[in-house]
């Protein structure tokens, strides 16, 4: 009797051990497929691994193409469930919503980026399921905008384009924009209006720039499509001379910040927050 009692005991100890395991960290979706995020703990092998969550120990190598195991990296395990947006366990799934598409620049580190957007290293690499700290000119990734505070975005340093006039600010405009003063000591604008892409020499349309009529050069403005909603940043280089390709727009941006929004026409509308710092 108490020799089964102690089987049993085990068998719901295990049980148990395996349950709080099981999406540890959470899941992704892969074609349609639910991938359940697994941290490795010490003396893990993937044949423990492979049993806990009853998938092969070559699935596991040929998914995760790591020879060796160290505690605390992160593997993908794979299953044949369907991906599921709503569902009941504790793990928490990203809301696509809350993410936008950032276009990696000249010399920018993750550490950078994680405090232009007021978040960690660690979130940025798990969103992206990136295995180091390694980034390249022109990358693609997903940042997390719900924390980002205009206020704690740098200064980005001051560009000068021939394009560019010094004009004073249009009252008409600035009467338009809805303005609500917070703590960091600037005053945040959102305009509603029209946005076109433009093609000059002296604009980098690899990057993400604007121009803007009243916001000064060095402002970072968030852009936002309403139609896919899809959201980005651009930095404001100068003030745009308009033209019958400007005429009744809000803000002129490069081909790089509106391939980011979806933009399928060469005007859209658009959405812009941004700071502007008080009087």
């Amino acid at each position: 009797m108490r020799s089964i009692l102690a089987i049993f005991c085990v068998i719901f100890t295990s049980n148990a051990f395996g349950k709080t395991l099981r999406d540890s960290i959470g899941v992704e979706n892969d074609n349609g497929k639910q991938v359940i995020l697994h941290k490795v703990a010490p003396k893990e092998t993937y044949y423990s691994i492979g049993r806990l969550y009853n998938v092969r120990p070559k699935d596991l190598i040929e998914t995760n193409k790591v020879k060796t195991l160290q505690p605390g990296i992160t593997l993908r395990i794979p299953t044949e469930r369907p991906y599921l947006l709503n569902t009941d366990r504790t793990t928490v799934q990203e809301n696509s919503a809350d993410l936008i598409d950032y276009k990696v620049g000249p010399k920018e580190t993750l550490f950078a980026i994680a405090k232009r957007f007021n978040t960690t290293i660690e979130e940025i690499k798990r969103i992206n399921n990136l295995k180091n700290n390694s980034l390249s000119i022109g990358q693609i990734i997903k940042v997390r905008h719900g924390g980002t505070s205009i206020a704690a975005l740098p200064p980005a340093p001051e560009i000068i384009s021939p394009v560019v006039k010094q004009e004073e600010p249009d009252s008409a405009t600035e009467d338009q924009a809805k303005i609500h003063p917070n703590r960091y000591g600037l005053t945040e604008r959102a305009e509603q209006g029209i946005a076109v892409w433009i093609t000059d020499e002296n604009l980098d349309s690899n990057k993400m720039l604007a121009l803007h009529k009243t916001a000064p050069i060095g402002t970072v403005i968030k852009v936002t499509n309403p139609m896919n909603g899809k959201s980005t940043f651009a930095k404001v280089v100068g003030k745009y001379t308009e033209n019958e390709t400007t005429k009744d727009v809000i803000i002129v941006i490069t081909k790089a910040t509106a391939d980011l929004l979806g933009a399928l026409d060469k005007r859209f509308r658009v959405n812009i927050d941004y700071g502007v710092p008080n009087e």
